[in-house]
């Protein structure tokens, strides 16, 4: 499998858990808002998630899954994930690897 393939599988995991929380408890989400680093890894696979997606700068490599029809009016009615731990987890493998024993 490849590296590409295991953070893809790992955001749309975020991502479902994410909608799975949401619908839980009773919300419809339907938007996600992503920061560009976010959407620089997963736009090849966002519209499989069926949701209406706004790019917001200042969320670099985050993104807000939400019900629109809730967004701003209760604070339970969205959830922020982040690639940035998976990214960084890759990197750390990448060292480990190169290291010569």
């Amino acid at each position: 499998m490849s590296e590409n393939n295991v953070i893809k599988e790992d955001i749309i995991g975020l991502i479902e858990a994410a909608i799975h929380e949401l619908t839980k408890e009773g919300l419809n989400p339907d938007i996600m808002l992503a920061g560009p680093n976010f959407l620089a890894y997963a736009k090849n696979f966002l519209a499989e998630c069926r949701l209406s997606v706004y790019e917001v700068n200042e969320l670099e490599y985050d993104a807000v899954i939400a019900d629109s029809q809730y967004l701003g009016q209760m604070r339970k009615a969205s959830r922020r994930v982040s690639i940035e731990p998976f990214l960084k987890e890759k990197v750390m493998w990448e060292e480990f690897q190169s290291i010569d024993l």
